[in-house]
């Protein structure tokens, strides 16, 4: 099943509750922060693979 299927509006209001009351207030955006610094870093990654078979490619048909 589809994760966003199961998860109705009240749901996701009760698991944000939870969050902030296990994390409080003013940890949240720095878990916000770290949270989004490592989507950047996977991005930044993902690009670097992508990139480094661009560059094989040709090197590859030159052969």
């Amino acid at each position: 099943m589809i994760l966003g299927a199961m998860l109705s509006p009240g749901h996701i209001i009760l698991i944000l509750a939870v969050v902030l009351l296990l994390f409080g207030g003013k940890k949240i955006p720095e878990l916000m922060k770290g949270l989004g610094q490592g989507v950047k870093e996977f991005k930044n990654a993902s690009k670097g693979e992508v990139d480094s078979k661009e560059e094989s490619k040709p090197t590859e048909e030159k052969n």
